[in-house]
């Protein structure tokens, strides 16, 4: 029963958070597990950014009215570094565009998929496609393993509105 017994607890504790630097080979660490309780898992401290670094999205603005799916985003930081994925210095990420998605979860990974654009080469601007309609769109700083930072660094939350075709030139008045 006790074999039985290790290996939910270990699987429970895989699923909680491998992350931590443990592997399904390793199993539980030795001399941490109590008699009846959970092994414990331990996260990996988040890299620290100043109070008072920002980042934010230079164009499109919030409200913009954008004519055209395909269109250019651009970002930028202050008193905060741009460094790639897998770089690990001080005061320094990387981009995450969030499109249509809510914050993930802040001490882990941030996903990489269609909702969470990653520019891990220290990209600063990107094309971006989408479908005509109203869309959400923000930042968040990865530090080198792609987690957001303690503060989290991120941009406030902008709403554009895409449209299909190119905006039509004004009409001149022949008066």
């Amino acid at each position: 029963m006790a074999t039985t017994r290790r290996g939910i607890l270990l699987g429970s504790a895989a699923l909680a958070g491998l992350g931590a630097g443990r592997s399904w080979a390793q199993g539980a660490p030795q001399g941490e597990e109590q008699p009846g309780q959970a092994p414990e898992t331990t996260r990996a401290a988040r890299a620290t950014a100043p109070r008072d670094a920002y980042v934010y999205i230079g164009w499109p603005q919030n409200g913009e009215v954008i004519y055209g799916t395909r269109f250019k985003v651009w970002f930028g930081t202050r008193n905060f570094g741009v460094a790639p994925a897998g770089v690990t210095k001080p005061n320094t990420g990387h981009h995450h565009l969030l499109v249509d998605v809510d914050l993930p979860k802040l001490d882990e990974p941030i996903p990489n998929n269609r909702n969470h654009l990653h520019f891990g080469l220290g990209q600063t601007e990107t094309m971006l496609e989408l479908p005509p309609g109203t869309h959400t769109l923000q930042l968040l700083m990865g530090d080198a393993d792609h987690v957001p930072h303690d503060p989290p660094v991120m941009s406030r939350r902008i709403t554009i509105t895409v449209r299909p075709g190119r905006r039509s030139a004004p009409i001149a008045s022949t008066q």
